[in-house]
Parts: C-alpha cells; sequence; structure tokens
C-alpha cells in the first residue's frame, strides 16, 4: 500500500467517523404519523415489487403483491415520497405528516412520456422538476436500464443539450452546453468523482448501469458544487437501500443477461437487496468485455475492453433518519486506438488504458424538527490510471527513445476525502432554505517513464447557501458560496518544475426566478456564477501524450476559470405532455484550452496550455406528448456555438446541431404478456460549419434506432426481454465529438438483447 493510499485510508475512516452516529444511535423519540399507501397502473391495476422512497429521509420499502406498502411513522414535516418500477414512468406525491395517519395513493404510467416529477440535485433538496430555476434533465427507470452501458457520457448523449466526447464505445465524456472534462462536475449520490479529467481516452468511474436515476443539471453549478461545475453536473443516484417498516423480512433477487452484436460484447447484472426491521442492505454488480467494435467498413483493431463493477450498500433506519454506509468498485481495460502505431503491423498491440476506481460513501438523513433537517456526506475515493504501451517512450528534452512494451508508460495515483454538512429549513408553501460547509483534501501520486504531472495536493474549503421564497405564482431564488482552494506541487527534474504553491479564493452566487402562468406552464429565468481552478496538467504538463500523438506543455502563470451564464426558458408539463425550451449564453473569462504549434518534440506536434476569452451561446427544445393512450412521440434539437472572443475565431470541437425525433408504441394486460412496446427514433446531425483552424471537419449524418420489449410473468416473477437496434441502416459516419474521427467510422449496426429476471 502506498503513502497516498494510506493516508486516504485514514483520512476516509475520520470522515466517516464524523457522520456516522446520528442515524445510527438515533435515540427514541414518538413518532407523528404513520403513511401507507398503494401503487397502481392507469387502469386500477396493482403495482408490485415497486420501490417507494421516502426522497428526504433515505428511506425505502417495496410493494406488495396487491401494491400495498408501508412506510411506517414518519415525523412530522413534509416529504416527497416517490415509487419506481422498471417499465412505468416514476410517479412521486408530496405529503405533510401530522398527528393523523396517512394513505397515499401513488398512480404509475406506463406511457412512453417521460415525466420527471423530482430533482434533488438543482437545489440540493427534493424539488419539482417544472419548478427548477436552473435547467435541469434526468434519465429514469427504463432509460437508465436501457441506456445504462459502461460509458455514462453515451448513456447521456440523446438528452438535449448534452453529448460525449468518445474514444469508441466504450469511453466517453459527458459534454453540457459545448463544455467537457474538468468543467463538468459528476458527482454519486452529491459526492464527488475526482478522477483524471485531462484526455480524451478517460471518462468517469461510474457504471450507469447501477443507478436508479441520472439528473443533468445545464448550467454553472457551483453555487452549490463549487469548481468544475462551471459547465453543469451529472449526478447519479443509486436506488434507496429498503427498510422493513412492520419487522417483517425484505427479500427479493434480480438477474441480466445481455450481447451486444457489433463488439461480440458479453454482459450481466445482479441485484440482491433485503431488509429486515431498522436494517436493509443492496448488492449490485456488472461485468462486462468485448471484442474490437466493427464498421461498415471492417473492424478497428485495439478497440476493446473488459471491466467488473459494484456496489453494496447498508443501511440503518433511526427514529427520525437514515444512515447508509455504501462501498462501490470500478475496474476494467481500455484498448486504445491510435492513428499510427504498432496495431497497424500488429492488430493485438497499441496502448491499454488499466483503471481501477475504489469509494467508500457515508450518508446520514435527520430529521431534527417537523422544518429542519440535517444531511451529512462523507467519502473516501482511490482512483489510479495506468498506461501500458509498446511504443516507444522519448524522455522529456531527449532525441532518443525506450521501448516499454508490456510495462506501464506511465501510471498515476488519486487519494480524495472529502465532507459535506447541511441543514435544509422549510419546504413547500412557505419557501425552504439550505446552508452548509463542505471541505475535500486529495493527494496526487505519478511515476513514469513518462511522467506527465508532479506529484501533489489539493485543499478545498467551502461554505454556501441556497434559498427560496414563493410570491404567489413567482418564486424567486437566490444563493451564494465562497471557496478556497490550496495546490502543493512536488518539484520533479523530469518535467523541469520545481515545488510550488498556489491559492485561489473565488465568490459564486445564483439567483433565479420560476413564474407559474398557469399550474402547467412556466416561466423560468436564471443567472449564474462559475469557477474552476486550472488543474495540475494545466499548470505542470511537459511531456508526451502518445495515445493522442502530442506533446503537452502546461503554463504555470494560469488563473482561474470564471464564468457568467445567463439562461431563460418556458416550460409546460401535463399528465400527458411535456415541453421545454432553453435558450443561454456563457461567457468565460481566463479561459483554458490546448493550443496547437507548429513545434514538433521527438514527432510529436506540441500543444499548449494557454487561455483566452471565450463565450457560448445556444438553445436547446424538447417535447414528448402521449398522443393516445398506446402513441407516444418525442423531439428535441439542441445547438451550440462557441467563440474565443480574444482571436475572433470559433472554439474548438462545438457540437454540431443535432434533432431528434421518436415514437413509441407500448400497451399492456395482453393475454400473452404483460406490458410490450417499439419504439423508433432518427437522429439527425449537422455539419459543422463553424470550424477552429485546429478542427477535423466530418460529414453530417442520420441515425435510424429502434427498441422492442416485452414483460412476462415466470414463477411469479417479471421477466423482461428488449431488442435495441442501434445504426439500423448501417451508416458509414464520423462523429464530429470522436477522437478517432480522423482516421475511423463509428461503429456499424449494433444489434443488443437483454433478459432480465426479476423487478430492479
Amino acid at each position: 500500500m502506498t503513502r497516498f493510499h494510506r493516508a486516504g485510508a485514514l483520512i476516509g475512516s475520520l470522515l466517516a467517523a464524523l457522520v456516522l452516529p446520528p442515524a445510527a444511535l438515533g435515540a427514541t423519540v414518538s413518532f407523528d404519523a404513520a403513511v401507507t399507501g398503494r401503487v397502481t397502473d392507469r387502469a386500477g391495476q396493482p403495482v408490485a415489487d415497486a420501490t417507494i422512497a421516502v426522497a428526504e429521509l433515505g428511506r425505502a420499502t417495496t410493494s406488495d403483491r396487491e401494491g400495498r406498502f408501508r412506510l411506517g411513522a414518519l415525523p412530522a414535516g413534509r416529504y416527497t415520497i416517490s415509487a419506481r418500477r422498471l417499465g412505468y414512468v416514476t410517479g412521486a406525491v408530496t405529503v405533510v405528516v401530522a398527528a393523523s395517519p396517512i394513505d397515499v395513493q401513488i398512480v404509475l404510467d406506463a406511457s412512453a412520456v417521460r415525466m420527471d416529477p423530482v430533482n434533488v440535485t438543482a437545489t440540493r433538496r427534493p424539488v419539482e422538476s417544472l419548478e427548477s430555476p436552473l435547467p435541469t434533465s434526468a434519465l429514469y427507470g427504463d432509460q437508465v436500464h436501457a441506456e445504462g452501458g459502461i460509458s455514462l457520457a453515451h448513456a447521456l448523449a440523446q438528452l438535449p443539450g448534452v453529448r460525449s466526447v468518445t474514444s469508441g464505445q466504450e469511453i466517453g465524456k459527458p459534454i453540457i452546453r459545448g463544455l467537457f472534462g474538468p468543467r463538468v462536475l459528476v458527482l454519486t449520490d452529491g459526492s464527488r468523482v475526482e478522477d483524471y479529467s485531462w484526455s480524451d481516452e478517460d471518462g468517469p468511474s461510474v457504471d450507469a448501469r447501477l443507478a436508479d436515476r441520472i439528473e443533468v443539471i445545464k448550467g454553472p453549478a457551483s453555487v452549490l458544487y463549487g469548481s468544475e461545475a462551471l459547465s453543469g453536473l451529472v449526478n447519479v443516484v443509486p436506488a434507496a437501500v429498503p427498510f422493513s417498516s412492520d419487522g417483517s423480512r425484505i427479500h427479493r433477487e434480480a438477474i441480466e443477461a445481455y450481447g451486444a452484436s457489433n463488439n461480440i460484447e458479453l454482459g450481466s447484472a445482479l441485484l440482491m437487496e433485503g431488509a429486515q426491521s431498522r436494517y436493509g442492505y443492496r448488492l449490485s454488480g456488472t461485468g462486462r468485455f468485448s471484442q474490437n467494435y466493427q464498421t461498415p467498413g471492417g473492424p478497428q483493431p485495439n478497440s476493446s475492453f473488459w471491466s467488473f463493477n459494484g456496489e453494496g450498500a447498508f443501511g440503518i433506519r433511526g427514529d427520525r433518519g437514515t444512515t447508509t454506509i455504501r462501498a462501490s468498485h470500478y475496474g476494467g481495460e481500455f484498448h486504445l486506438l491510435e492513428s499510427s502505431g504498432p496495431e497497424v503491423d500488429d492488430p493485438s498491440g497499441g496502448p491499454v488504458r488499466q483503471t481501477l476506481d475504489e469509494r467508500l460513501q457515508v450518508t446520514n438523513e435527520y430529521a431534527m424538527t417537523g422544518a429542519l433537517r440535517l444531511e451529512t456526506k462523507a467519502q473516501y475515493q482511490f482512483h489510479s490510471l495506468t498506461e501500458v504501451s509498446d511504443d516507444c517512450v522519448p524522455a522529456p528534452g531527449q532525441t532518443t527513445c525506450v521501448k516499454v512494451k508490456d510495462r506501464p508508460a506511465f501510471s498515476m495515483v488519486l487519494n480524495t476525502g472529502s465532507a459535506d454538512v447541511m441543514f435544509h429549513a422549510g419546504s413547500g408553501a412557505h419557501g425552504g432554505a439550505t446552508f452548509g460547509v463542505s471541505g475535500m483534501y486529495q493527494s496526487s501520486g505519478s511515476t513514469g517513464p513518462i511522467f506527465l504531472i508532479p506529484s501533489g495536493t489539493v485543499s478545498n474549503a467551502a461554505a454556501f447557501a441556497l434559498g427560496e421564497a414563493p410570491f404567489g405564482p413567482l418564486t424567486l431564488m437566490a444563493g451564494a458560496r465562497v471557496d478556497t482552494r490550496r495546490q502543493d506541487a512536488d518539484a520533479l527534474t523530469e518535467l523541469s518544475s520545481p515545488s510550488e504553491s498556489r491559492n485561489w479564493n473565488a465568490s459564486t452566487a445564483d439567483v433565479g426566478a420560476v413564474f407559474k402562468v398557469v399550474p402547467q406552464l412556466a416561466l423560468v429565468a436564471n443567472y449564474g456564477l462559475g469557477w474552476r481552478a486550472p488543474t495540475l496538467f494545466d499548470l505542470y504538463a511537459n511531456g508526451p501524450n502518445l495515445a493522442e500523438a502530442r506533446y503537452e506543455i502546461g503554463d504555470r502563470g494560469m488563473r482561474a476559470e470564471l464564468g457568467k451564464n445567463i439562461d431563460g426558458g418556458v416550460r409546460w408539463t401535463s399528465d400527458r405532455a411535456r415541453a421545454e425550451l432553453s435558450v443561454y449564453q456563457n461567457s468565460i473569462d481566463n479561459f483554458i484550452y490546448t493550443s496547437r504549434t507548429s513545434q514538433l518534440i521527438n514527432g510529436l506536434r506540441v500543444y499548449r496550455h494557454t487561455q483566452t476569452q471565450a463565450r457560448l451561446t445556444g438553445a436547446e427544445l424538447s417535447a414528448e406528448i402521449a398522443v393516445a393512450d398506446p402513441l407516444s412521440v418525442h423531439a428535441s434539437y439542441d445547438m451550440t456555438q462557441g467563440k474565443d472572443r480574444s482571436a475572433d475565431q470559433p472554439l474548438e470541437l462545438m457540437p454540431a446541431p443535432r434533432t431528434i425525433v421518436g415514437a413509441d408504441l407500448h400497451t399492456s394486460h395482453l393475454s400473452w404478456a404483460r406490458r410490450a412496446s417499439v419504439g423508433a427514433s432518427i437522429e439527425v446531425n449537422q455539419t459543422q460549419t463553424r470550424l477552429n483552424p485546429n478542427d477535423f471537419g466530418t460529414d453530417g449524418y442520420t441515425l435510424l434506432n429502434l427498441d422492442f420489449a416485452i414483460e412476462r410473468l415466470w414463477r411469479g416473477a417479471p421477466v423482461r426481454y428488449t431488442l435495441d437496434v442501434r445504426n439500423a441502416t448501417n451508416r458509414s459516419y464520423k462523429d464530429f465529438l470522436s477522437r478517432y474521427k480522423e482516421f475511423a467510422v463509428g461503429p456499424g449496426v449494433n444489434l443488443i438483447f437483454k433478459a432480465t429476471v426479476g423487478a430492479w
């Protein structure tokens, strides 16, 4: 165990000790009211095995065969109770618990219209999506399971305003409104995921298949989440641990197997969860491996991968709250293409990225009074990234190089401890507020023979507050945050880098308004400030990046990026339709980018990290309508334009305009199946005509995707079969956002078959 791993383990243990006691040791107090309920579909038929969750308390249970559920007695207060079940749109109701028992009725719709009932990321507490001052999108239920592949970014890429910078099928980085990497913060259940965002070959270390839902904020979220949330954030929310309200035993299992034709990918997912009395648990895992992916012109060498990921959670329900301990593992090996290199003569050659990520998280939800709730989060994360290459590795400043076949070209390690303490005051008709403090400490280590960055540490402390108040049909929101960050870099002779300390202080704010013209129609406006500190790569990089065929040089004089974003929109939500139009402008001072130069070092093109003034403008439009009981249609359009204001030219790698239209036909309670659906969508990607001098342009293209699903009962358990056909016409195309676009086309037709036994 390295010194970095030992230090991180100690940090994680201390942080866990800070937040464990409140719910786990919850003193015996009187309950205020018992909450029961029933889940049905639109026809009044019971929905069994639905997961019922109380968002504010982290408490969950399941419905029985009659759709009935018991949450037990809850402390007095206002709560959001949601119900989710594979094959249905997630439903939610808000209840006020006082002294009398409450019986809740939740109706789930099998319609393909994706209603997003509640968002917990935009304000750090549950808020109806129609009333969120920040623009949001989400994947729920069937969408998560259908799109939950190995790449989180690929799963999100169909959402308006969200794209993916890709390295084949298995690696992607989410782009929100034209920006990606260290400007898009990724969270798991509200805690930061700290990994290496410095290159296109490394995606977030999160398995989307294990999520209950994925929420996206579009626009600066620094007021609540700090640096790196300059363009937006992605919060991967796991399912709550189930609890038994009456002491009876709860236990259920599910298994999924799938195969994909394009890259001969095989995989499986497992779930086991249960509860008895105050204790609950949830175990889930996935395993995947693939061969090289296929294009209409043949296979792409060195594009295979394998991964094994899992998560285990244990919960303790106190009288007024819940403590959850969650451990997760993400690991795999990803082969990378090169524009030139050993795979030309040896298809088994080429660089390989080996990733390992382990996290221990402790969260606590505690209702102090009916109007005040305490929430604490602590997390320890160990992350390592190694590249094994059989390339010739040039040393900095040398004209000769050494062969590193079958051993690491570089290896980097991160140990991160983080903690948040938040108080949520008030809710509902009288508004509410969230205020808290957060801290982070991170150590990083780097070994060669290629040294990309020096080792170092980063520490960050912050305080923030966000509140909202209703004035009739108008709701106003305002928030502020202060951050202080220190970064210490060790001396490293291989990079000609001395030891150095940097300090940044940042103040961010956000103000927003939601005006309900009628209950279904809202006008939304928001103005937010965001920031991000330069990374070690921005400041100190001075070496070869072989996978990208470039030599990168940083700039130790970098200043922090500062963003100013204005956003406006119109939203419509009803039982059978939803629509949203958003327009935005994001101006970023001290925008950091890599500039291509004419200089060569050891045959590699030199790219220098530099800064400029940037502005991004764009629009997003989406609509979904239940035309009739069995038929739903949906459409979306998004576009972004980025401009380097200093050079008066387009920013590099801006997504081209995109339009998606589709329809879904569904029915239920058939003689041969409980539910069945068929869907089709057409994705039109236009040609990007606003090119930066460093861009490689590609032609526009259109893709056809098809989806089929059937659910039946087998020995009382639901069995679901799905068949997804991607690029059904086997179109040959080059994605403008693909790192491989200069020398490889995108994947050809892909048939993905899944069989799931049990309820997720």
